[in-house]
């Protein structure tokens, strides 16, 4: 959506050794946003962005305008089961929107392979699912989280973060990698993410979700499998961030 960082430059560099053309999309997609959600403040940064692609290997860009992707009323795209927890709970229509603009991002632009970051888990096993259950003939490609040198995860609403919530912001990750190790040294899954929250609301955050997840399914899990994450939501002032920890 534009607003591009290390995290989505990493994306262009991934795709750039194997492929000859790369394409980037820019597009603040409005069908995403909720009705309270910060769609008019969203960071658009346009001619740098340009730049960021380029200069990291990114030989087309592609920037419609809204009327161009949205000319009328749009068919939407509905995913069932994955999007009904977490993110898809809390933001109802949310993925509707994603699925819709990223299907028709790929049926416009044709790429064999579409690279997606990791901490965008759930959009990513969105994705993943829509492209099979359509038959889309496209490989989507999950690379790892890129993060600041203290842990934060890269994301475009890290701008919105003032200093002093900037400097709070890496509990998240260290909060994620404490729970993963508590709950493979024995603790149960369900004490230790209550620990987790804890931890969290009192540092100041206001959690809205930290759970151990299947994430083929998206359900909360009280086991740990090779398909196991930890997934968190959180808001420090007026900024929601969000982020995921792996189990394999």
């Amino acid at each position: 959506m534009g607003a591009l960082h290390e995290g989505h430059c990493s994306l262009v560099r991934a795709a750039a050794s194997p492929h000859k053309n790369r394409v980037v999309s820019i597009f603040v997609n409005p069908t995403q946003f909720g009705p309270h959600e910060d769609l008019s403040r969203y960071p658009r940064t346009f001619d740098l962005d340009v730049e960021r692609a380029s200069a990291a290997g990114a030989n087309v860009i592609f920037a419609p305008t809204v009327e161009e992707m949205y000319p009328h009323l749009p068919t939407m795209i509905h995913v069932p089961g994955l999007t009904e927890h977490f993110e898809g709970r809390t933001r109802p229509g949310h993925f509707d929107g994603v699925a819709t603009i990223v299907a028709k991002l790929f049926n416009v632009v044709q790429p064999r392979v579409a690279y997606f970051g990791q901490k965008d888990l759930q959009q990513c096993a969105v994705v993943t699912k829509m492209v099979a259950d359509l038959n889309l003939p496209v490989r989507v490609q999950i690379e790892p989280t890129i993060r600041e040198a203290d842990g934060l995860a890269m994301s475009s609403r890290n701008v919105y973060l003032s200093p002093e919530h900037r400097a709070l912001s890496p509990q998240i990750y260290q909060q994620l990698c404490i729970t993963r190790d508590q709950i493979l040294g024995g603790i149960s899954p369900s004490s230790a993410q209550e620990d987790a929250i804890h931890v969290l609301s009192q540092s100041g955050f206001e959690v809205d979700y930290f759970a151990l997840i299947d994430r083929q399914t998206f359900t909360p899990t009280g086991s740990v499998t090779n398909s196991s994450a930890i997934i968190a939501a959180v808001k420090i002032g007026t900024t929601r961030l969000i982020d995921n920890i792996l189990f394999n």
